[in-house]
């Protein structure tokens, strides 16, 4: 082997397409970009969701669905994870910060107290809102029920 006989691989190397160079180049003319229209000239950008003038799948479809802007939203808190609470931090009342305090809820959520699971000690509890099932179990054992 030797230098002088080194050669690149075959079909490695290809003509390099010049465009826009005259008739004579082949690519002259048009320059590869087709008859008239946006897409041959400079700036031409697709829109989203555009589909060639056909009616597109987002206008083709329906609304549908109601969505009530006055509804309030709570994040729920059972009895049974109150006495956890109690029995993990040693503690006869409970309050929203402790429940921010402790990752249930974050700081902007309002607390209902729902009466699933049982109850053991006597606690204070304040919340945004309580179920009748959890007030009656909260006061069966003498604790109260404070709605903020």
């Amino acid at each position: 082997m030797k230098l002088n006989t080194l050669k690149p691989a075959k079909g490695s190397l290809g003509k390099e397409k010049r465009i826009g160079r005259g008739e004579g180049s082949g690519h002259g003319g048009t320059a590869t970009r087709g008859m008239n229209g946006a897409k041959q000239r400079s700036g031409y950008a697709n829109k989203l969701g555009f589909q060639g003038g056909q009616m597109p799948i987002q206008r083709q479809l329906p609304k549908f669905g109601f969505t009530n802007t006055k509804k309030v939203v709570y994040k729920v808190i059972n009895l049974s994870s109150l006495q956890s609470l109690s029995e993990k931090l040693g503690v006869d009342s409970i309050s929203r910060e402790t429940f921010i305090q402790n990752g249930l809820v974050s700081k902007n959520d309002l607390v209902k107290i729902l009466g699933n699971g049982e109850l053991k000690s006597k606690l204070n509890v304040s919340a945004n809102a309580f179920s009748k099932s959890a007030i009656a179990k909260i006061e069966a054992l003498n604790g109260t029920a404070t709605v903020i």
